[in-house]
C-alpha cells in the first residue's frame, strides 16, 4: 500500500476518539459487520470469539459483528448464520463480548431480517413464509413469498426490540440495525419493493415509517445511553445501480425520521468510499448522512483496496483485490467529513490490519486473497 503521509499522521488522525452517545472509542477504524457462516446451528463458538478478539486486540476501536438473525420465524434461512435469540446462542455472544472487551476492544451485534431474500428451501425454519412488505423480489417479480400483515409488522418490530434489549443485558457495547443492501428494512424503503397502500407505503416519508418504528422501539427497550447505529444503502444485492434518494432532499427525508426516532449513528455503506454521492458535490453517502443529521457517521467501501475489484467480484468471481493508498481518506477525516472508518476485507484477510496501519508498518500489509473467506483467520 502506498501511503505518503508521514506515519505520525496516521496514527494521530485515525487515533482520534469518537464518542456515539454514551460509547467512547479509542479511535476511528471499525470492523464492518461481514457474514462468514461459521455459527452450526446459531451458536457462534470459540473460533468466533478468537476471531473478533484477534481484532479488537490489533486495535480496532469498534467491532460490528456479522449479521445475526432475529427471534422472528422468517428472519433467515441459514442455519450457519448466527442467531440473537435462544439460551445457547446469546450465551455464546457473551462468551464473544466478554472476549472483545478482555482485548480492550468494543463491539456491536448487527441485527438482520433478511426479508425477501429469505432463500427458498433454506436450512433454518424451512417451513416458515418468506415475508416482505408487498411480496416483490429486488429484482421488481411479484407473488415472492407474502406480503406482511400489520400482525407480521408488529411481531418484526418486537423482535428488533427484543434484540437490542438482549445486546445490552449480555454486555454488548450497542446494536446496529441493518436497514441496508435490500433486506427487510430496506425493502420498505425502497419504492420498487414497498407498493403498500397503508400507512407504511406511498412517499418517501411514509416508506420511512417501518425503519422509524424499528429504531424507536429498540430505543425504548435499551437505556438511554446505549448506542443505536443505522446501516443503510442506496444499493441492494444484485441491483447495484438502485437508489432511494436521487438528491440529497430525499435523502433528508429518509435519514431526518430515524435520527428523530432514537438513531444515534449512521453507518453509510457504499462500494467505494470515495466516489461522490450527488452532483455537484465530493461528499460521499456518509459525508451527506452526517451534513444532513449532525450525526457521528461510519464511512465504507474498498478500503484499502483498489476499485477494479469491489466486494462483487471477491465474493462472486473468487477475485483478490489490490492494494490502494488511504491518503484521501485521510484527508477526508481531517476535514470531518465523516467520524470513523470501516474496514471489511483488508480487516477479513489480516487481523493484525489495523496495528500495521497505526504503527506505520505498511511494508506487511497484503492484498486481499478469497481464500480468507473460507477461515476464521
Amino acid at each position: 500500500m502506498t501511503i505518503t503521509s508521514p506515519p505520525q499522521r496516521v496514527a494521530e488522525i485515525f487515533s482520534r476518539p469518537v464518542t456515539i452517545n454514551g460509547l467512547t472509542l479509542p479511535n476511528r477504524i471499525v470492523m464492518s459487520p461481514m457474514t462468514r457462516m461459521h455459527s452450526p446451528g446459531g451458536i457462534p463458538g470459540e473460533n468466533v470469539a478468537s476471531y473478533y478478539a484477534r481484532r479488537a486486540a490489533a486495535g480496532v476501536g469498534l467491532l460490528v459483528t456479522e449479521g445475526t438473525f432475529l427471534g422472528h420465524e422468517s428472519a433467515g434461512g441459514v442455519d450457519t448464520i448466527p442467531l440473537f435469540h435462544g439460551e445457547e446462542q446469546l450465551a455464546g455472544w457473551k462468551a464473544v463480548a466478554d472476549a472483545v472487551h478482555t482485548a480492550g476492544g468494543r463491539i456491536m451485534p448487527q441485527l438482520m431480517h433478511v426479508g425477501v431474500q429469505r432463500p427458498p428451501g433454506g436450512t433454518l425454519n424451512a417451513d416458515a413464509p418468506t415475508i416482505s412488505p408487498s411480496a416483490i423480489g429486488l429484482d421488481g417479480t411479484e407473488g415472492v413469498g407474502k406480503a406482511m400483515t400489520l400482525r407480521d409488522v408488529d411481531d418484526v418490530i418486537a423482535s428488533y426490540a427484543e434484540a437490542a434489549a438482549a445486546a445490552e443485558r449480555i454486555g454488548f457495547d450497542g446494536v446496529e440495525v441493518h436497514g441496508a443492501h435490500g433486506y427487510l428494512i430496506d425493502e420498505f424503503l425502497w419504492a420498487r419493493t414497498n407498493r403498500r397502500t397503508d400507512v407504511y407505503g406511498g412517499d418517501l416519508t411514509a416508506r420511512t415509517k417501518f425503519a422509524a418504528e424499528v429504531v424507536a422501539a429498540i430505543r425504548d427497550s435499551v437505556s438511554p445511553q446505549f448506542p443505536v447505529q443505522f446501516r443503510f444503502s442506496q444499493w441492494k444485492n444484485g441491483v447495484y445501480d438502485a437508489r432511494l434518494a436521487e438528491t440529497p432532499q430525499e435523502l433528508e427525508a429518509i435519514l431526518t425520521p430515524l435520527a428523530a426516532a432514537g438513531v444515534d449513528s449512521f453507518h453509510a455503506s457504499t462500494r467505494r468510499y470515495w466516489v461522490p454521492e450527488f452532483d455537484g458535490s465530493g461528499l460521499n453517502l456518509a459525508g451527506w448522512a452526517k451534513k444532513l443529521t449532525g450525526k457521528p457517521t461510519v464511512t465504507v467501501g474498498s478500503v484499502g483496496l483498489g476499485g477494479g475489484t469491489d466486494f462483487v467480484d471477491t465474493l462472486f468471481h473468487g477475485k483478490g483485490a489490490e492494494l490502494r493508498g488511504i491518503d484521501d481518506l485521510l484527508d477526508r477525516l481531517e476535514a470531518d467529513e465523516f467520524d470513523l472508518v470501516a474496514v471489511g476485507r483488508s480487516l477479513l484477510q489480516d487481523p493484525e490490519w489495523a496495528a500495521k496501519v497505526l504503527q506505520g508498518r505498511y511494508d506487511e500489509l497484503t492484498p486481499f486473497e478469497p481464500a480468507a473467506l473460507a477461515t476464521l483467520s
